[in-house]
């Protein structure tokens, strides 16, 4: 059972990437999924979650209003659309799953994380 990120690269200042997380070796449809960043030098940081139904999700701060979370149960995958990206959101980008809590900031201590994907922005 994992998780599989990718979509990650490098972008100008402005540009979009989408980053999705392909989950294998059993359904994650009935997960809370979520995306946590990590750059260098700091701590792993929430960006956003969202509920198994797409009901909710959440964001952090920092993104509000230029990332957006999606997910397609029918395919396993979880994505994160990046848009109007800056410098500031380059890190390794991580994806992470938890059928009994819900993905957020307050924690990290989830059962499954991907292996992470790299975005580098560029001013």
């Amino acid at each position: 059972v994992q998780l599989q990120a990718s979509g990650g690269g490098s972008v100008q200042a402005g540009g979009s990437l989408r980053l999705s997380c392909l989950g294998s070796g059993r359904t994650f449809s009935r997960d809370d999924m979520g995306w946590f960043r990590q750059a260098p030098g700091k701590e792993r940081e929430f960006v956003a979650s969202i509920n198994w139904s797409s009901i909710n999700s959440y964001y952090a701060d920092a993104v509000k209003g230029r990332f957006s979370i999606s997910r397609d149960n029918a395919k396993n995958t979880m994505y994160l659309q990046m848009n109007n990206l800056k410098p500031e959101d380059t890190a390794v980008y991580y994806c992470v799953a938890d059928r009994s809590i819900p993905i957020s900031r307050y924690t990290t201590r989830y059962d499954y994380w991907g292996q992470g994907t790299l975005v580098t922005v560029s001013s």
